[in-house]
């Protein structure tokens, strides 16, 4: 995993200074020590301190970053999260991605852990989707694990979701179902997403192991849960705000999955400040 993450690390430098980091290099010609500080400007849940790091240490592995924080942690406005010791040209010129990566990855975090104490003791598990940024899947998926959530699919090879266009591309729910038995080995379980009660009793029919409830009411969810009585684990996704998760707690399903905490996360407000000369 951490060769996979400095590989995507190093690229998202590259794409940063494709040459040069012009600003720094005019201003300061050779060595100087320095340091910053990371400050937090937000209430939120901390997440991607390693990836923070990295974006320095990748560039000069004697930099040295000192936490005052765990990855996890509940932190405040005005905290002060950690320190960025040495050359002040590398510092300068790795702060922009090293917060990028920090502050999405705390956002994802924290609207997680929010949609998680509203779930709390609902019996519901909170799940994330493939509805990820392109080459930053491994940071998000880890954010919303930090944030108390857990990950579906990490990608298309990890299980069968039998989607609409799946079900239309086979001719239906049954013809769906029975292909995938006969290609997947007996160790993986198969999902159907329904998006009505007709196809909820042809899943059933075709005995499925997990059924997705797709956009459907909270009414039309406690009904399609009645209807499976315990033949299927139900999973329940669409349109997840936590202003109607009140409504989805007694509906009886054993999975949410929102890929809204991956795609509409809105960042932690942090900075790097205070950089002087040491």
């Amino acid at each position: 995993m951490q060769n996979n993450m400095d590989r995507l690390i190093l690229a998202a430098l590259d794409e940063d200074i494709p040459t040069e980091d012009l600003s720094t290099n005019a201003i300061i010609t050779g060595y100087v020590k320095g340091k910053a500080q990371l400050l937090c400007k937000q209430d939120g849940i901390i997440a991607g301190l390693s990836v923070f790091a990295r974006a320095f240490t990748l560039q000069d592995d004697t930099i040295e970053v000192i936490f005052h924080c765990q990855e996890g942690d509940a932190v405040q406005s005005g905290e002060l999260l950690a320190e960025v010791i040495g050359d002040i040209r590398i510092i300068l010129t790795g702060e922009r991605t090293a917060l990028n990566y920090l502050q999405h990855m705390s956002g994802i975090a924290t609207h997680t852990r929010k949609i998680v104490d509203l779930l709390e003791g609902s019996g519901i598990t909170l799940l994330d989707t493939r509805k990820t940024t392109p080459n930053n899947r491994i940071f998000e998926k880890y954010a919303v694990k930090v944030g108390g959530g857990h990950n579906h699919r990490f990608s298309l090879s990890d299980g069968i979701m039998l989607k609409d266009n799946h079900i239309a591309a086979a001719g239906g729910i049954k013809q769906a179902v029975a292909a995938a038995r006969e290609y997947a080995s007996f160790v993986h379980k198969i999902e159907v997403e329904v998006e009505n009660l007709e196809m909820v009793n042809e899943a059933l029919e075709a005995k499925t192991d997990i059924i997705m409830l797709d956009n459907m009411t909270p009414a039309e969810m406690k009904e399609a849960v009645r209807l499976i009585d315990g033949r299927a684990l139900v999973e329940c996704s669409g349109n997840l705000t936590a202003e109607n998760i009140a409504a989805l707690r007694d509906t009886g399903v054993d999975y949410l999955s929102s890929g809204a905490l991956t795609h509409s996360s809105a960042i932690l407000d942090l900075s790097l400040k205070n950089l002087e000369r040491i």
